[in-house]
């Protein structure tokens, strides 16, 4: 197995981040930003935007990296499940409605108060918190 990797899409619009509810593992039926794998020749900016659109039906515009996130998960013999490198990409929302499409179980616009009350992904309220700064 190699490390995979992978992008997020963090779209924060009128105070609000869109999130989506995972269908699939790793994270099933926790809620996290829309995101997946980046695809051979594609860039992770593009990839946040396509995945964006695939998971959620919202189209936006990817403006810059915000950081990088190591995700790996084990087993409890510590084997390796899943490795991923995250891409975390800050999008502006150009137009749509989150409508759960793809590998989302829902989704929907959050204040970061309320994300606070989802059950979360690993690593959802430390994007917050850094795009909360």
């Amino acid at each position: 197995m190699q490390p995979r990797l992978g992008a997020i899409a963090v779209v924060r619009h009128e105070n609000r981040f869109l999130l989506v509810k995972r269908a699939k593992e790793p994270n099933a039926n926790t809620w996290g930003f829309p995101g997946g794998h980046v695809e051979l020749g594609e860039t992770a900016l593009d990839a946040a935007v396509r995945e964006l659109a695939e998971e959620t039906g919202v189209v936006a515009t990817a403006k810059d990296y915000l950081t990088n996130l190591d995700v790996i998960t084990r087993d409890a013999d510590g084997a390796v499940l899943f490795h991923y490198l995250l891409a975390v990409v800050v999008c502006s929302f150009d137009h749509g409605a989150p409508v759960a499409a793809d590998d989302a179980l829902d989704a929907g616009w959050f204040t970061a108060d309320q994300a606070k009350a989802l059950p979360q992904s690993p690593n959802l309220q430390y994007v917050i918190d850094l795009c909360c700064r």
